[in-house]
């Protein structure tokens, strides 16, 4: 018995590397993740969130180079090195983008950066600021390859540090639905009678109900917020998950191992855990992988609405409802560039959901 459960896993495991879209997004999802986690370190603006403003420079395009000057702060915050990974850098140091710099009896003499061929403001500071150094290690050219937003920060740096936001969101929502659906629907689908008709009601009231209106009503209830945001997704989607699951205990519960279960003793926990379950799990799986693509959405969708996740936090959604004016303004790749990264990540969620259906269809 135990060959030919490997033997299963090993043909459908075949099949899906034979899915060259399949293996393909599933690249994707594995690259897209490694920057979610690393984000801080793969982005050149390492503050948190990304965010660090020059407001000189808003609306720049893809590619805009400028001279930076670094003023060192007095006040040193002390941050351990898994900090600065994985929750970005704590600087109180200002950064000022300089069209012309020079140094004279122990000042430094620099003129701000001013767009559209204006003069900006001169302005002298002394170089006891800059203790035990040379004066070019705080003067640097800096390149925005993807541009700056309209508050002046890195749009390369916010693209990477909120893909965290999108990409994680659709595992705290699928765990979340995935519990609550299981457990619900095996309820429902294996007891039948009074449990099945009030498990059913809930789920058909909770179907009933738009999916981004009760997201916004359980945002609104649990507050504004990161975590919220999860919790919320999660709680509107395990609907899909139960009924999935009820169908299959339905199908199953019948089967001659769930009898042959029943007569040697085992409890219904046990039958429903150790038999049940990992024979009804892969159209459970299939609905899952849709469900991160149906998460990221939604996220985008209610930071576009403004109470997702809030600023100064970096998620694609905030970053389009931020600059979608700005398409017709002569810079659409403001909202574009996080347009294509939600639609490409979305995309390669339910390219793996395929590739999973095709894989553990037993009739191909």
């Amino acid at each position: 018995m135990s060959y030919k459960t490997n033997s299963l896993k090993h043909l459908a495991l075949q099949k899906f590397k034979k899915n060259f879209w399949g293996v393909f997004s599933f690249g994707f999802v594995v690259f897209v993740g490694i920057i979610s986690v690393f984000a801080y370190v793969f982005a050149p603006d390492s503050s948190q969130h990304a965010n660090q403003m020059h407001l000189a420079i808003h609306s720049k395009k893809p590619g805009f180079k400028i001279t930076m000057l670094t003023i060192p702060s007095e006040l040193k915050i002390e941050q351990n090195v898994f900090d600065k990974i994985f929750f970005g850098t704590k600087s109180t140091d200002t950064e000022i983008p300089v069209s012309d710099y020079e140094t004279n009896d122990g000042n430094l003499i620099y003129t701000e950066y001013a767009s559209d061929g204006l003069k900006g403001v001169e302005k002298t500071i002394s170089l006891s600021r800059f203790p035990n150094q040379s004066i070019d290690d705080f003067v640097k050219e800096k390149t925005f390859l993807f541009g700056t937003d309209k508050y002046g920060r890195d749009l390369l740096s916010r693209i990477l540090v909120g893909a965290r936001i999108s990409f994680f969101i659709g595992f705290v929502a699928v765990f979340i639905s995935l519990i609550l659906g299981v457990f619900m629907g095996s309820i429902a689908g294996y007891f039948g009678g009074k449990a099945d008709a009030v498990i059913m009601w809930v789920i058909n009231v909770t179907w009933s109900i738009p999916t981004l209106l009760l997201v916004i009503a359980i945002t609104l209830a649990l507050g504004k917020g990161f975590w919220q945001v999860f919790i919320a997704v999660g709680l509107t989607m395990w609907v899909e998950v139960a009924r999935v699951v009820r169908g299959q205990v339905i199908s199953v519960k019948e089967q001659q191992y769930v009898t042959a279960a029943r007569a040697l003793g085992f409890g219904d926990f046990r039958i429903i855990v150790k038999h049940i379950l990992p024979n009804i799990m892969a159209p459970v799986i299939v609905i899952s992988a849709a469900n991160f693509a149906s998460a990221i959405l939604i996220e985008s969708g209610l930071s576009f609405l403004g109470i997702g996740a809030q600023p100064p936090m970096a998620s694609w959604g905030a970053m389009i409802k931020d600059h979608y004016n700005y398409i017709i303004l002569g810079k659409p790749y403001l909202a574009l560039i996080p347009g294509l990264c939600i639609m490409s990540l979305v995309m390669a969620f339910m390219l793996i959901g395929n590739a999973l259906r095709d894989a553990l269809d037993v009739k191909n």
